[in-house]
């Protein structure tokens, strides 16, 4: 039993996902290293499909709700074979980022060449 455990700890955390929950701190690195294996013209598609998502949940989470908390967030997602998002995480806690997070549940990003794919909304208002 203690070789199981040991063993969980130190694999790979999208080899334990089916077992062990993911936080954001283990999502996050799996975005970054799905969204780099995509080249050429699939990462141009890629990153218009994020901004397409991105703007529309914008305009969704602050039509007539003016934001005060400017404060730089992320959002992950966990996408299906279709490119459907099936789970997210967030690091950030502006109503923003929490509305975003919501409204990206579900929704349609982009087929991704392999599954599960991670990919991440990164939001900085700085210049």
């Amino acid at each position: 039993m203690q070789m199981l455990i040991a063993a969980l700890l130190l694999a790979d955390p999208q080899s334990v996902s089916a077992s062990a929950p993911l936080d954001y701190s283990d999502a996050k690195p799996l975005a970054t290293r799905d969204e780099a294996s995509v080249t050429g013209t699939a990462h141009t598609a890629m990153l218009a499909a994020q901004q397409t998502l991105l703007d529309a949940g914008v305009v969704e989470c602050s039509l007539g709700k003016p934001q005060k908390d400017f404060s730089a967030f992320t959002v992950v997602m966990r996408l299906d074979a279709d490119g459907r998002v099936q789970q997210t995480w967030r690091q950030g806690s502006s109503p923003l980022a929490i509305c975003l997070q919501r409204y990206v549940r579900d929704k349609h990003v982009f087929v991704p060449p392999k599954t599960p794919f991670y990919t991440a909304l990164e939001i900085s208002f700085t210049k």
